[in-house]
């Protein structure tokens, strides 16, 4: 199938991207610039993922978000909290429909260049904080994707049944250089090691049995 996938520059959306890439023929890897407080050290790794399997990348800005939506994961934010994913203040982190954004632009555009499907990261371990990462969200969404659109595109979620570990180990089987992959959510020079997202990063690798290639503040 000719499939758009979403790379982000994360762990879980470059891995989805070397996995796709076995089994589909991609016709682009597609990032968003929405304004969050890391976008700039998650898009180059997007780009230089991209270019290592000879994929287009195309960046789409929605510098909207930033100034009309209230998420401490966005530049005109607060500060990002710090813990476990699954505690509640990292509900501060959510960009309010977040996904279902990008997911309809996402099927405009593939539809637009001929492709059939739409690949997102989209796993077992992401947690009810993100309402829009749900699969009973993707899953009605996927059925408006399909519904709305000529080419009946479909949302393919490759590691829906996996937690972000068994993603890793699936990244390392295709040879994931996941140095340069981002993660944190403060978008500083390094990781922070704090954020909900580095304390999971972490947490995968070490349940995986993988070495972390990350430099951490903390």
């Amino acid at each position: 199938m000719k499939v758009v996938v979403l790379v982000s520059g994360g762990m879980d959306s470059v891995c989805a991207l070397a996995d796709a890439v076995t089994t589909h023929e991609v016709m682009a890897a597609l990032s968003f610039d929405y304004g969050s407080k890391h976008n700039h050290c998650e898009i180059p790794m997007a780009r230089v993922q991209a270019e290592k399997f000879g994929v287009p990348h195309q960046v789409i800005s929605l510098d909207f978000m930033d100034g009309l939506f209230d998420s401490d994961l966005l530049k005109s934010g607060g500060e990002v909290p710090e813990g476990h994913y699954e505690e509640a203040n990292m509900k501060q982190t959510v960009v309010p429909f977040r996904n279902g954004i990008m997911l309809s632009i996402a099927a405009g555009y593939a539809e637009s260049i001929g492709a059939g499907g739409l690949v997102i990261a989209a796993h077992a371990g992401d947690h009810a904080i993100y309402p829009d990462c749900r699969e009973d969200f993707m899953q009605a969404m996927g059925e408006a994707i399909q519904r709305g659109t000529y080419a009946d595109i479909a949302l393919l979620r490759p590691f829906i049944d996996m937690r972000k570990e068994g993603i890793a180990l699936r990244g390392a089987e295709l040879g994931v250089d996941f140095s340069q992959t981002w993660s944190c959510y403060k978008g500083g020079d390094i990781h922070c090691g704090k954020c909900g997202t580095c304390v999971e990063r972490k947490e995968a690798f070490d349940l995986a049995g993988i070495d972390d290639p990350t430099d951490y503040e903390s």
